[in-house]
């Protein structure tokens, strides 16, 4: 019995031996794994951290590109415009018998960032503005052609005297497009419109009352000069239409319409408007009230030499951004 005891004995001495060396070996390879596992987290995390720190700079750097053009649409010492977002719309044609594209249609879009309060500024195409000595005076749509838009903001901007932060590209295939997307928009015609240029190919045919148009009658309707009150008609003609615009844009089932708008915005119109813009434009478009918007035209006068020449009154258009875009202190004590 003793000889069995004595062997059952060592049986067992081996088999924890053997249990011991087992566990060894898991616990070394357990150990080899949690220090492969804690250099491969450190070596994510230092990669992980050389990339946010380029990320870091590379957004800081868009960020700091991005306030120094905005600080070139600003003019030295405007602190009573910094209370509104104001935007530049052109409407621009496609360069008719291979001249320069021009800028037909100018409206400064100015919103009050309280309270949501929109003023639509038009200018007439044909407002003569002083370029240099050698040329003289033209007119601000020919601006684009010869400028591009950073040049015609920088007219306008000189113009009026107030900063313009924003600005947008709008060629009639995009004004098109956006009006059908919204599946029209009703415009009061106050006066039949005919009219023909056989050279452009252009046809104008609009009866008088109230249209439903869609985005190539829309073209028409603000192209159309003729008659008696010539630019003066036509800028009247571009606030009814704005309003008609301004009005069908708060409608609800333009909320299922807003991809689509997007998407034209992205890829046809040009614009300023950054990613870094988004909430502030979404903040202040949230906040547009239901009554249709202030309109205002340009102060001046036909020219008596050109009935297509606009003189701007500058005495009347510093009274009228006065009025307008007061300063803070008065903003405060009213």
């Amino acid at each position: 019995m003793s000889r069995k005891a004595d062997s059952q004995t060592r049986e067992n001495i081996k088999e924890k031996r053997k249990r011991r060396r087992i566990y060894r070996v898991r616990q070394f390879f357990r150990l080899i794994l949690l220090i492969l596992l804690l250099g491969a987290i450190g070596w994510a995390s230092y990669h992980a951290y050389l990339w946010g720190s380029a990320v870091y700079e590379v957004l800081r750097a868009d960020y700091d590109a991005y306030t120094r053009r905005h600080e070139q649409l600003k003019l030295p010492s405007d602190d009573r415009s910094e209370a509104y977002m104001n935007l530049l719309v052109l409407g621009v044609d496609n360069g008719i018998g291979g001249n320069n594209r021009q800028a037909d249609t100018l409206i400064l879009l100015s919103i009050d960032n309280k309270n949501g309060d929109l003023r639509v500024l038009s200018i007439p195409r044909g407002t003569l503005v002083g370029v240099n000595r050698e040329k003289g005076a033209v007119p601000i749509a020919e601006i684009y052609g010869e400028g591009g838009v950073k040049e015609t903001v920088k007219t306008v901007r000189d113009l009026l005297g107030i900063s313009i932060q924003y600005y947008a590209v709008v060629n009639m295939k995009a004004l098109a497009d956006i009006i059908d997307t919204l599946d029209g928009v009703d415009v009061y015609v106050e006066l039949p419109m005919s009219y023909a240029d056989p050279e452009e190919g252009l046809v104008i045919e609009i009866p008088q009352g109230y249209q439903h148009m869609n985005g190539e009658t829309a073209q028409k309707f603000l192209r159309f000069r003729s008659g008696e009150l010539g630019d003066i008609g036509r800028v009247q003609r571009q606030h009814r239409f704005v309003k008609a615009m301004y009005e069908r844009l708060l409608q609800l089932d333009t909320i299922k319409k807003a991809p689509e708008l997007s998407r034209i915005a992205r890829d046809e119109v040009q614009t300023n408007a950054e990613i870094w813009d988004t909430a502030q434009i979404a903040n202040i478009v949230k906040s547009f009230r239901k009554e249709p918007p202030e309109t205002i035209m340009l102060p001046g006068e036909t020219a008596s030499y050109d009935d297509k020449l606009w003189i701007p009154d500058e005495a009347k258009i510093h009274e009228m951004i006065k009025e307008l875009f007061p300063e803070p202190e008065q903003v405060q004590e009213k």
